[in-house]
């Protein structure tokens, strides 16, 4: 029997994306590592940048999905100078700044930031993975189709000035950020904030939810593990990066009729809910991770209006 064999793939991994490589090819390269095909990345990374990825494989590829719902955390550099239409500094130059143009007080830098900090719209970068009529905004540009983004709400929760380097016409910022967040498109609305063209010259995610860059491991380094011993590679619970669902204790009793698909109605847990502060939004489900006899089981979804859970995920049977 095989080592892979012996070994269970099932979870999750915390993956150092390095620049220069596609998210797909992280998980090609993962696929032979691994020799498994049942692997899948959330949260895609710009080719150009670099940190965390996180990895699913096997059973844990079912709820890639839900880690989009999850914040993420950004360390990036930004060029004044030059505005992109990709937003970075591989991109062609639209705008340049004038002749002789001076680099913004700090004032004027913090002031326009400010402005860029919280609930904010912002449109996607046209070279980006949005979907327009199902295909992504990027293979249309390429292919010379016109493109229009249509512009998104995103919550900026934390942006940070860290460091401004004149000479080299440079600031360095760290952003806490909801989903769909641009940083490319961060950086040049804060170039148009300070009137100055500016566009993004490197990135590096920090975080994805629970998945911190600290605790990442490079694509050597598992290769290391899984030639060495395959037991010793540092597969992740599901459970643990699940976190920011409400957790639903299932009885005992209700375990075989919920993998059924059957729900459990449960009025209890709509009170605890409310008293936490959870609300119904538009009549929308809400997803919880649902665990038995302490054994997380999938994730299910907690219908408002009959006050039940329903199984929408299953892990363990």
């Amino acid at each position: 029997m095989s080592k892979t064999a012996e070994f269970a793939l099932d979870g999750f991994l915390n993956v150092l994306k390095p620049p220069g490589l596609t998210s797909h090819d992280v998980v090609g390269s993962l696929r032979k590592i691994l020799k498994t095909k049942k692997i899948g990345h959330a949260g895609t990374l710009d080719p150009g940048a670099a940190g965390v990825l996180p990895i699913a494989v096997g059973r844990a590829t079912r709820f890639i999905e839900y880690l989009a719902a999850v914040g993420k955390s950004y360390r990036a550099e930004l060029l004044f100078g030059v505005e992109t239409d990709s937003g970075d500094d591989t991109g062609t130059v639209l705008v340049r700044a004038t002749e002789g143009w001076g680099f913004p007080t700090t004032e004027k830098i913090l002031a326009g930031m400010k402005t860029l900090t919280g609930e904010i719209t912002q449109v996607p970068p046209i070279y980006s993975a949005v979907k327009i009529d199902g295909r992504r905004a990027a293979d249309l540009v390429r292919a010379n189709k016109e493109v229009t983004i249509p512009p998104r709400q995103v919550t900026i929760y934390r942006f940070d000035l860290l460091a401004e380097d004149r000479d080299r016409r440079t600031l360095l910022l760290d952003v806490d950020c909801s989903k769909g967040t641009y940083i490319r498109s961060l950086c040049t609305d804060l170039g148009r904030a300070v009137g100055i063209p500016a566009t993004m010259s490197f990135l590096v995610r920090t975080r994805v939810g629970e998945f911190l860059l600290q605790d990442a491991f490079t694509l050597e380094e598992l290769r290391k593990m899984a030639e060495e011993d395959f037991s010793s590679l540092p597969l992740l619970p599901p459970e643990n990066y699940l976190g920011h669902f409400p957790r639903y204790d299932l009885p005992t009793m209700r375990l075989k009729a919920f993998t059924n698909g059957l729900s459990t109605h449960d009025v209890k847990f709509a009170e605890a809910l409310r008293a936490e502060g959870f609300t119904a939004e538009a009549g929308e489900p809400l997803l919880v991770s649902v665990w038995c006899d302490r054994i997380f089981r999938a994730i299910g979804r907690f219908d408002w209006e009959t006050e039940s859970v329903y199984p929408e995920k299953l892990y363990i049977l």
